[in-house]
């Protein structure tokens, strides 16, 4: 006998074609789930990520991380392909300004 693929919905969570990529996203906003994670990595906690994001609110701030503690795997690959951008960028920047510098 079969079983149904269980489906899990975030209140708070949604995830867009269009919208920031397609990433998990705090809904109405272009907050992703892995920007409030990156704060927590900072050690930053659910109130202090409220300043952070100001028109947030707590509820929402915990929806994301439990989207996060719920797939793990999924953000933490989008934080690493971000900081793989990031230095791929500023690799590129230093390169252009030396090119200026001569």
């Amino acid at each position: 006998m079969a079983t149904a693929a269980k489906v899990t919905t975030y209140p708070h969570i949604t995830k867009r074609p269009g919208v920031c990529g397609g990433q998990p996203t705090i809904d109405n906003t272009r907050v992703r789930v892995k920007n409030v994670v990156a704060l927590l990595q900072e050690g930053k906690t659910p109130e202090e990520m409220l300043v952070q994001y100001p028109d947030l609110n707590l509820a929402q701030i915990h929806a994301a991380l439990l989207y996060y503690y719920d797939h793990p795997a999924e953000i933490e690959a989008a934080l690493e392909e971000e900081e793989k951008w990031e230095t791929q960028h500023e690799q590129l920047k230093a390169e252009y300004l030396r090119r200026m510098a001569k």
